[in-house]
């Protein structure tokens, strides 16, 4: 493939990290021609935490500011444009309960803003419209309107919110919540098909190369370039480049330390429990119950995917959350450390009984809202990981990447939807390589995968992964 920028093509960049960031940075500096190495250290790329929902709008984080919605906002259309066969198109429910203390009409000036922003985004290039139509891109429920809903029945392939939210409201205890309940086009995301994409991308493109089962041992920056040091198969390799990108997730500390820089950072362990709801017959929207985090009223989510698999959430510290599960770097260490039975389960698995009780726990918290729920059962594996936070507030969901001297940068994405925005940060800072507004033409090779390519692939990821197929297949209306 020809390069836009021929003059940059001797520069090789190594990635450090193979996840959704290392990945999605390989992918865009390949496509603009430079020479791109990745080192993971697992048996495939974008293999970390449970990714399940497109925040495009930050609509599920009430204490997050409003420009960091409008960051998610814009940076969710670009992965959506990079990405487009990896979404689940159907929108998501947010409910208040009264359980907890929050009113939902202070949602909804919010709301306006990431609307009208997303028209803004829309009348400057069509291509931005990806979430639906901008003047539906939310709506607000009443709770004579949803009990009118639950008398319909759904079609089988539901198309508009009033069509989406007839399971809701024909299930969900309608007499627990404050209103108006609100639907937005926030939509589904599989991480199965993410990294189909991401793994098929980088073995197309012939100026890519990625090293996986590499365990990273050192980095040495030589006057003008860097020398990495890496083991495969028993065997130590080094390798030459002039531009080190630390993509490590939650172990980016580790990289820092490495090189010597320091950095303040937190650390947060999180899971998410598949489910099975043998009962359930019909296309569900996402569903967001809101609560105080780390109580027993957390929240709780509901992610639908096809043949009656839930992946469940419930910011509790019996379900998502853990004693001690956010930890942070200390002034000798820019690695916080997480407590050895929680790097346990990242590096070994999970002990049987103790997936059954928090997979357990989530069922029954989500029953609390939805009756009909405690019919479920444990669908397999938890999908589980540490997020890391760049800097000291715990509340940081927009970020992406910092530079240091020696041409080292690291991606400190929270969301993956920060992913490419932080790439596209890097060439412009080392290189003053705009962002190209178009992300269609700048990645040929990462959008002209077909749907079969890409869920076959995916397919065989869960295989591999030890998942439910259903978390693979495409959920909702066509893309």
């Amino acid at each position: 493939m020809k390069s836009e920028f021929p003059s940059y093509k001797d520069k090789h960049i190594a990635v450090v990290g193979g996840g959704v960031a290392g990945a999605t940075a390989a992918i865009h500096f390949a496509e603009l021609g430079f020479k791109v190495s990745v080192i993971e250290k697992g048996v495939s790329l974008v293999n970390g935490p449970p990714i399940c929902h497109l925040h495009a709008g930050g609509n599920l984080y009430r204490e997050i500011s409003e420009q960091q919605c409008l960051d998610l906002l814009a940076q969710s259309i670009d992965t959506v444009r990079l990405y487009p066969l990896s979404l689940n198109i159907r929108p998501t429910i947010i409910a208040v309960p009264h359980s907890d203390g929050g009113d939902p009409s202070t949602l909804i000036p919010r709301l306006e803003v990431v609307k009208s922003a997303y028209q803004t985004l829309v009348d400057k290039d069509e291509n931005n419209k990806v979430l639906g139509e901008p003047s539906e891109y939310y709506k607000l429920y009443s709770k004579a309107e949803l009990e009118a809903l639950a008398q319909r029945t759904q079609p089988s392939h539901p198309t508009n919110f009033d069509e989406w939210c007839i399971p809701f409201a024909q299930h969900a205890d309608l007499e627990a919540l404050k209103y108006p309940v609100v639907a937005v086009q926030e939509y589904g995301w599989s991480v199965f098909r993410l990294a189909a994409i991401a793994n098929l991308t980088l073995d197309t493109l012939p100026n890519a190369s990625v090293f996986t089962q590499a365990t990273f041992k050192q980095a040495d920056w030589m006057g003008e370039h860097w020398q990495l040091g890496y083991e495969r198969e028993g065997i130590d390799y080094l390798m030459t480049c002039d531009y080190l990108v630390n993509a490590c997730g939650f172990e980016t500390g580790s990289i820092d330390n490495t090189v010597g820089a320091k950095r303040d950072r937190l650390v947060e362990f999180k899971a998410a429990y598949v489910t099975r709801w043998a009962d359930c017959q019909q296309q569900w929207p996402e569903v967001i119950f809101h609560g105080p985090r780390g109580t027993d009223k957390g929240m709780a989510q509901l992610t639908p995917y096809g043949d009656g698999y839930f992946q469940l959430h419930g910011m509790t510290k019996g379900i998502t959350l853990f004693e001690d599960g956010l930890v942070e770097s200390t002034n000798s260490s820019a690695q916080p450390e997480l407590p050895m039975p929680l790097l346990s389960k990242i590096r070994n698995g999970w002990r049987e009984e103790v997936l059954e009780e928090r997979t357990n726990n989530a069922i029954k918290h989500m029953a609390q809202f939805i009756p009909d729920y405690h019919s479920a059962v444990k669908g397999g594996k938890a999908l589980f990981g540490a997020q890391q936070i760049p800097g000291t507030d715990p509340v940081l969901r927009a970020a992406d990447v910092t530079f240091e001297d020696n041409h080292y940068a690291r991606i400190e994405v929270v969301k993956a939807s920060s992913t490419l925005l932080a790439a596209q940060k890097m060439l412009q800072f080392w290189f003053d390589i705009d962002p190209n507004q178009n992300v269609e033409t700048q990645h040929p090779v990462a959008v002209k995968w077909s749907e079969q390519e890409v869920e076959q692939y995916a397919i065989k990821l869960t295989q591999e992964r030890g998942y439910p197929q259903a978390l693979a297949v495409r959920y909702g209306m066509p893309a």
